[in-house]
């Protein structure tokens, strides 16, 4: 036997990559420390340090994108030059980027597009993962993954598991989509390989039937629940209302979630344990996730630059003031973004946290600006209309909205169809009491159209999908 066979060599004609030598893990958890050891270093750096840190990997990841041709392309078109970024203060002289500009990469480029600086062809020298983002038309949108983009990100997310409090020897359901997206999977690649908890991947109703979910939490002693509010709330509805189970008597002891502008107490009384909000997008990963004090997600700041942009102007906003959030990744090799607009509404806090994690902390994600509509000239959040419906114990928190033109002058109208469960509740004064509501929280009339249990999860898909659909816009069909 010669030392090719023995070492699969890379110069050899039938080389395999394998993933554990595709990097030096020893020099990346130095660079990326997992929990423990990040609450002990990265998470305690100064202001100056982490500022210094972000600049010598701010200063590499641009430099990688001068090799992309996406960005190359984008980057001369609005007259920028490599000489112009010298330091992480020439941060706001690079050209944002958003979703659109990704679509015409992949229409100029098919099927990948040219913003990611790896092909399939590169699986020769590499180990890649492909993960997709969903999309409205078409077929969804496809990032590869570099073992250093991948690895990292698993670092990143386990530092958000140890944040909200998981720990080795928890069993975690994680009823997150199982597929083509990152939803289920790079929450399993973190819990398994850095936080000593045991993942399982029970994914959405559509995988595992609820009630098969909530009889494992209960014969096997699962702790913690991973998941979208919408679905955690279902969960809790079937397994008191259909199994006769309380689901405080179930033991949960923290879910991990993202929730936006959902309610964190009705959550946390529904299943007597407390809710942790996180942070993380398909191209980035984990972003900034909850400490115990449930007061603001910290962001990895030492693989993120964040920034929050006025959506009309491009303004960069001073901390504490509402903006879409633009992302710029410290680690990526494969497919780095830099200035990428994501559309999601956030702001920071300003303020220090009694944990003495130094980073910078966002307050929520408040809603995403291209999932605004405009409804007869003002701005409405779908979110916003969520989080109205939820606080209404006549209702269950499961809406949906229908927005149409009606009427010979083609008058902008929205129909919130909203699930009521109290039986003993008179529908028109729900009715006439929640468009109330909406008009003071909106500064717009809706209609509201008072439902049964269950009858919006064909519109929704709650029950079968973590990606649950609250809106349909008629007005163009």
């Amino acid at each position: 036997m010669n030392n090719s066979e023995l070492t699969n060599a890379p110069d050899s004609p039938d080389h395999v990559p394998w993933y554990f030598r595709s990097l030096d893990f020893e020099q990346l958890w130095k660079d990326y420390p997992p929990p423990p050891t990040y609450f002990k270093t990265t998470a305690k750096l100064s202001r100056d340090e982490l500022r210094s840190l972000q600049e010598k990997r701010f200063l590499q990841t641009v430099q990688r994108g001068w090799e992309i041709p996406f960005f190359k392309r984008h980057w001369s078109e609005h007259g920028l030059v490599a000489q112009d970024i010298r330091s992480i203060d020439d941060l706001t002289k690079i050209p944002v980027y958003d979703v659109h500009d990704i679509r015409k990469s992949i229409e100029r480029n098919p099927p990948f597009g040219d913003f990611m600086g790896i092909s399939p062809e590169d699986g020769k020298r590499m180990p890649l993962v492909l993960q997709t983002s969903g999309g409205t038309t078409g077929l969804p949108r496809p990032m590869l993954y570099s073992p250093q983009d991948r690895e990292t990100m698993a670092i990143l997310g386990g530092r958000r598991m140890a944040m909200h409090g998981i720990r080795p020897g928890d069993m975690v359901l994680v009823t997150l989509s199982l597929g083509l997206g990152n939803g289920g999977m790079a929450p399993r690649e973190a819990i398994w390989r850095y936080t000593g908890a045991i993942p399982v991947m029970t994914g959405s109703g559509a995988n595992t039937p609820t009630k098969r979910q909530i009889e494992l939490i209960k014969a096997w002693g699962i702790k913690v629940i991973l998941g979208f509010p919408a679905y955690l709330r279902h969960m809790a509805i079937v397994a008191r209302d259909e199994m006769g189970i309380d689901p405080k008597s179930l033991g949960i002891r923290l879910i991990g979630t993202h929730l936006g502008m959902e309610n964190r107490e009705l959550l946390e009384d529904l299943w007597g344990a407390k809710a942790f909000d996180m942070y993380g997008t398909h191209e980035s990963g984990m972003l900034a996730a909850e400490c115990e004090h449930q007061n603001g997600m910290h962001v990895m700041e030492d693989a993120f630059i964040l920034e929050m942009a006025d959506p009309d102007t491009g303004k960069i906003l001073p901390d504490g003031e509402k903006g879409t959030t633009l992302i710029t990744t410290l680690y990526k090799y494969g497919a780095p973004q830099i200035r990428f607009n994501v559309n999601d509404i956030s702001a920071f806090h300003t303020d220090a946290c009694p944990c003495g994690n130094t980073s910078r902390r966002l307050k929520r994600i408040f809603g995403r600006n291209d999932n605004m509509i405009k409804l007869r000239g003002v701005n409405v959040f779908p979110e916003a209309i969520g989080a109205a419906v939820l606080e209404d114990a006549r209702s269950n928190g499961e809406y949906f909205c229908f927005v149409d033109r009606v009427g010979e002058a083609g008058k902008d109208h929205m129909d919130v169809w909203v699930e009521v469960i109290d039986p003993s509740a008179d529908l028109n004064k729900v009715r006439e009491e929640m468009e109330l509501r909406m008009k003071e929280v909106l500064s717009v009339k809706v209609q509201i159209t008072p439902v049964g249990k269950g009858v919006l999860d064909q519109y929704t898909m709650t029950s079968q999908s973590s990606k649950v659909k609250r809106l349909l816009d008629r007005r163009n069909k």
